[in-house]
């Protein structure tokens, strides 16, 4: 067997676990975290009073305005010299929640803006109060436009977690940085670590796929007697 296959399939183990252990969890409650704030942030900035509006708008300006490295390197390395310290993995969590919440508010507020004005109306003409309006006639129309896009947004989290790396969080990248270190074949590995994202990314995509068809079944708007 070939040296170069041999090194892969012992790297994988380590590996996967360190994918398994560290960067599912990393991705899914950032994802989670970040459409939960994004939700709040996108209906502040559609209804919520002018001052809260523009506290928000200017969250997601400096957000969508630096890097997520940088504003890694700025909670993990920059807020201990505030007497604030975190550990890799929550500080990792923060700054790609908060990244995640800029990205997924635009998108939501997007998203909600398309819906038309006429099925406020409708439903309001129907006894509907706000909340019950925005629950049962515009989010089941709005979540349909805003499948792609957060899909995507998922999709390109997972590949982002890598930069938790260079903050210490023991995710696949960094797994495969220690390898390297103590096997000196950086091209054999570093095509495993990509390998291993080029499979979950695929299967992902085709995981979106699936839902958006599944959407499509039911396409077009539903009415406010929903």
């Amino acid at each position: 067997m070939p040296h170069w296959l041999n090194l892969m399939i012992d790297a994988l183990p380590s590996l996967l676990w360190a994918c398994l252990l560290f960067t599912v969890p990393l991705t899914l409650l950032s994802f989670i975290l970040g459409l939960g704030l994004g939700f709040l942030v996108a209906i502040a900035r559609l209804f919520g009073p002018r001052p809260l509006a523009a506290i928000v708008a200017f969250y997601v300006w400096i957000i969508r305005g630096t890097p997520l490295l940088v504003q890694l390197f700025l909670i993990f390395y920059g807020l201990p010299s505030v007497g604030i310290v975190l550990d890799a993995f929550p500080a990792a969590l923060i700054g790609f929640t908060l990244n995640v919440g800029a990205y997924t508010s635009e998108i939501i507020r997007a998203v909600l803006l398309a819906v038309p004005k006429g099925q406020w109306e409708a439903a309001y003409s129907i006894g509907m109060s706000w909340p019950q309006a925005m629950r049962r006639t515009i989010l089941p129309q709005a979540a349909r436009i805003a499948v792609p896009p957060l899909s995507n947004t998922f999709i390109s989290l997972v590949k982002d977690t890598s930069l938790a790396a260079a903050i210490t969080v023991p995710e696949l990248f960094r797994a495969g940085q220690r390898i390297v270190a103590t096997t000196y074949e950086p091209l054999i590995l570093y095509v495993e670590v990509a390998l291993v994202y080029l499979v979950v990314s695929s299967a992902l995509s085709s995981l979106q796929g699936r839902i958006e068809k599944r959407f499509a079944r039911y396409g077009g708007f539903v009415g406010a007697s929903a």
